[in-house]
């Protein structure tokens, strides 16, 4: 985006653009996604308390049963919040004498818009196992998401499940509930 354009020309933000092992990569994009998932969580269950929410957060919480275009239905400020998460990461690995590889950096924007439209779909692609296993119900699903947006006390996540069940702001009914739409859609 503009901001990391700027910092990248400030010298403030660099990439490493020398070849990379895939396990580097990985780690290096891990660490963001753990990041991310952290400071999402927390800033968005921020953007629930009053006046933040009616400032900020109200808008994108008008669509109940989110789509895809709900992905984009946000105020300019939350855009500026969960979108500085990037910037602010690779400015801080810089600082530290740690660029990240330039393919680690690449996995990130789309992580973001591919989780964005996927958790506002309406429409669950996962399978009726997903949130029953015990790798992949860590990982959230757009009815876990869009369970957010029907009653807005619960299921904070953006990647994961992992905040909000260590904080109980998992809805309790989710599982099963996910299974119901599961069931009706087979």
């Amino acid at each position: 985006g503009a901001m990391s354009e700027l910092l990248l020309s400030y010298g403030v933000l660099r990439t490493n653009d020398e070849p990379a092992a895939y396990w580097m990569v990985g780690l290096e994009y891990g660490l963001y996604f753990v990041l991310f998932d952290t400071w999402f969580y927390w800033l968005h269950r921020w953007m629930h308390k009053e006046p933040i929410y009616s400032w900020v957060h109200k808008w994108h919480h008008k669509s109940t049963s989110p789509n895809l275009l709900t992905t984009f239905s946000v105020n300019p400020l939350e855009s500026f919040v969960n979108g500085g998460f990037v910037p602010i990461f690779l400015t801080m690995a810089t600082l530290l004498g740690l660029p990240l590889h330039s393919a680690a950096v690449a996995l990130m924007v789309p992580t973001n818009i591919v989780m964005g439209l996927y958790v506002h779909s309406g429409y669950e692609f996962l399978p009726r196992w997903w949130n029953r296993f015990w790798l992949t119900k860590w990982f959230i699903s757009a009815t876990f998401h869009d369970q957010h947006h029907k009653y807005f006390t619960a299921n904070f996540g953006g990647y994961t499940t992992v905040w909000d069940r260590l904080c109980g702001t998992m809805r309790p009914k989710f599982e099963a509930d996910y299974i119901k739409i599961k069931d009706r859609a087979a």
